[in-house]
């Protein structure tokens, strides 16, 4: 199997576990807990099982070269703490949907820095995958729709989208230097200290963990502690889609793993079928559709970027 291929599938199991994960954590969300304090809890966590794992089986990467630490640090804070905090806001002050399309913006973001910025060749099919992928998620959330600009919404959302750049370019970069692992135990770990600092893990309200919530949709009337979708929250919604997507950016390229990443909407959508047995209509199914195929165009692109040469 190719690396190419070996990232892809990376990439939809990274979607695939974002988008089960926005259902979860959108229960916990409303059963109280702070957007800061999910982000915080979440990199607390994944921090935390990392280190264990590193610690026990693979203590070598857990060196890294203290010269990169400047650029780390903005990794970590807006690649991880910002890319989670900003998004939850979003979702809390104006539709999911809308918020999803601002921060899907993102492959837009990526691709004009790599063109402008970097100076590099960005293959044309790339651009109409964009436009294709970007173009379905409009359909999806069916935007014309009674659509509610909350001020704050919009500009969290716009920041989770240039934080997302973020997180995509430089995992791209260093993805190339360091091993997997050493980059989410660093990027968690700096996510976490800063949210330390800005709230003091001490005065974190616990009541969160003994509190029962309510599953709703089929399993309407199922009562779950809190601490159980908040592991739910930490393994499958933030390990395992981390995990994934650095792997797939390493193997592909930010700008491919970005729109790869605009799955999460389709599958959300999935999901909210199976569980809160909400449908798609016609105009979303072939939204769906423009999106897949936006993706399967941006897999196709084997060089994404080359160096354009100085005439």
């Amino acid at each position: 199997m190719s690396n190419q291929r070996k990232g892809i599938i990376a990439l939809f199991i990274a979607a695939l576990a974002f988008s089960v994960n926005g259902i979860v954590s959108k229960l916990v969300l409303e059963a109280g807990l702070s957007p800061w304090r999910m982000a915080e809890v979440r990199s607390t966590g994944a921090f935390a099982a990392f280190f264990i794992y590193l610690a026990l089986f693979k203590r070598s990467a857990l060196k890294f070269d203290l010269k990169a630490l400047p650029e780390m640090l903005i990794y970590g804070i807006v690649g991880y703490a910002g890319v989670q905090a900003f998004y939850f806001v979003a979702i809390l002050r104006m539709p999911v949907s809308v918020g999803l399309i601002i921060e899907f913006t993102a492959p837009i973001w990526i691709t004009l820095w790599i063109r402008y910025v970097r100076k590099q060749y960005v293959a044309r099919t790339m651009w109409l995958a964009i436009a294709l992928a970007f173009s379905g998620l409009l359909l999806i959330a069916q935007v014309w729709k009674g659509l509610i600009f909350d001020t704050w919404g919009v500009v969290a959302a716009f920041l989770d989208a240039f934080a997302l750049t973020a997180y995509f370019l430089l995992g791209e970069k260093w993805g190339k230097r360091a091993a997997t692992e050493t980059l989410m135990i660093y990027g968690f770990g700096i996510s976490m200290l800063f949210w330390w600092a800005t709230f003091p893990i001490w005065t974190y309200p616990t009541e969160i963990f003994s509190k029962q919530i309510d599953l709703r949709g089929q399993l309407a009337g199922t009562m779950t502690s809190g601490w159980v979708l908040i592991l739910f929250v930490i393994f499958v919604g933030t390990i395992i889609p981390y995990t994934g997507n650095l792997i797939g950016i390493t193997k592909t390229s930010a700008s491919s793993a970005a729109i790869i990443g605009m799955l999460e909407p389709v599958l959300a959508g999935v999901f909210a079928w199976i569980w809160l047995s909400e449908t798609f209509n016609l105009i979303q199914l072939i939204g769906a559709a423009l999106v897949i195929s936006g993706i399967y165009i941006a897999t196709k692109v084997r060089s994404v970027t080359q160096q354009i040469v100085p005439e």
